[in-house]
């Protein structure tokens, strides 16, 4: 049996990320993984999807993608190349607490990292084998343009998709079951997104359950209804570790699973207050990194993780706050959120303000010609000291804007103090400053 300090099961971006980090803090690290490296986000997600964002046809983006995928695997693997870092590609699956089974040999480690991923989330249709019926990750792969394409959710993949489809030249449908879009965004954001792709000849028929995939007039029917953890076949049992019935597996704070059985030899951690990991190094444990402890569904919320959870195996504290996790919707125009909604704030009985701003009022988005768009930013009352809250936006690189607000809510930004920082002119950013004032 060989062993190890870490063992890492999964090499995409919360993977090789806790590899990276965890040799560079002088442990040798063992990391299995039995596909491509860089998880689904290099290959079939994240990347591949905004090199068809910023591409201007279907034939660019498909050569683009065998240019940019390759070359950001290779950086993988170049990281995954350290000294301390062995990379065995093969399955994994438990045959004990504290050891693996990989590729017909034994592996032993202190503690193990699970950053198996997700996969997608398909709904249980009486004829889910239509042949018409992709994935992302078969839309992807498509060599020919469809001229009609469904897209089954209004998420984020789903809209994703259904902008750069459209700008491709596809005719595009989008069916949805509630009566928004994109639900993590503001509900008047999401509503002014939506109007705004309707213009751009997208259709939407929202508040519409799918029964039967032959009942949708398309040549591809793309599925977006989410994805589920990706924990099938890691015999979980073996190590005392009982999954969600969705197969999301059970953490604290730190990451560290709760385990469901004494069998386990990991006694799991109490749960730090958000900002903090435990000061003095833990005894054996199993963690659960990105995608497949369920909790929050983001490459670079799996990346900070990863951080977490190897600080926690060091004995090392960190300022990381998982409670402010700002995300990204890459349509044309792009939306992004950091924070509550404001239908959150007003469920929760939150004070607040809110402060409005539009890109069609900055001269950078006029010179441009993205006037589309609009930003919205919670501060509470004066009374409750103007502390910024949380901000939503769609408009050209959104994004950017709200990684700024991001960074001010870490650091308990004030309204105030906001209106006293100089922003560059002429750029996008102040939009944020006319918010602000």
């Amino acid at each position: 049996m060989t062993t190890t300090d870490l063992i890492v099961i999964g090499a995409g971006p919360g993977g090789y990320r806790a590899a990276e980090y965890a040799a560079s803090q002088g442990l040798k690290v063992t990391i299995v993984e039995a596909g491509e490296v860089g998880g689904t986000c290099l290959n079939v997600g994240c990347i591949p999807t905004k090199t068809y964002v910023h591409s201007a046809s279907f034939e660019e983006a498909h050569q683009r993608i065998a240019q940019v995928v390759p070359q950001f695997r290779a950086g993988v693997e170049s990281i995954l190349s350290h000294p301390a870092i062995t990379l065995v590609r093969a399955k994994a699956q438990f045959e004990s607490p504290h050891a693996l089974l990989v590729g017909g040999d034994s592996i032993a480690a202190k503690n193990i990292i699970i950053a198996t991923g997700s996969c997608t989330k398909l709904l249980p249709l009486p004829d889910i084998s239509d042949p018409r019926l992709v994935d992302s990750t078969g839309l992807l792969a498509l060599d020919t343009l469809p001229r009609r394409l469904a897209v089954i959710g209004a998420g984020v993949v789903g809209m994703e998709f259904a902008s750069v489809f459209r700008r491709f030249g596809s005719e595009v449908t989008v069916i949805e079951y509630l009566k928004e879009c994109l639900p993590m965004l503001d509900a008047d954001i999401a509503k002014r997104l939506r109007k705004f792709l309707e213009r751009q000849g997208i259709t939407f028929r929202m508040k519409t359950a799918v029964q039967l995939l032959a009942d949708i007039d398309a040549d591809v029917i793309l599925m977006a209804t989410g994805r589920r953890p990706n924990t099938a076949g890691l015999n979980l049992e073996a190590a005392g570790i009982t999954p969600a019935p969705n197969g999301a597996i059970p953490v604290d704070d730190n990451f560290q699973v709760v385990a469901a059985s004494p069998q386990s030899l990991a006694a799991p951690a109490s749960s730090p207050q958000v900002g903090c990991a435990a000061a003095s190094p833990q005894p054996s444990a199993v963690y659960a990194i990105g995608d497949c402890n369920g909790r929050q569904m983001l490459a670079h919320a799996a990346e900070m993780q990863a951080v977490r959870a190897v600080n926690h195996i060091l004995g090392k504290q960190d300022n990381i706050r998982f409670d402010i996790m700002p995300a990204a919707i890459f349509t044309t125009p792009e939306a992004a959120c950091v924070g509550p909604t404001e239908d959150q704030l007003k469920a929760q009985g939150i004070a607040y303000e809110c402060k409005k701003a539009f890109w069609r009022a900055n001269g950078k988005a006029m010179a441009m010609n993205e006037t589309e768009g609009m930003l919205k930013l919670f501060v509470s009352p004066p009374s409750g000291g103007s502390l910024i809250l949380g901000c939503h936006a769609y408009g050209a690189h959104a994004a950017d804007i709200v990684q700024e607000v991001s960074v001010l809510i870490c650091r308990e930004t004030t309204l105030g103090q906001l209106r006293d920082m100089i922003h560059i002119h002429p750029t996008l950013s102040e939009i944020l400053k006319a918010a602000a004032g």
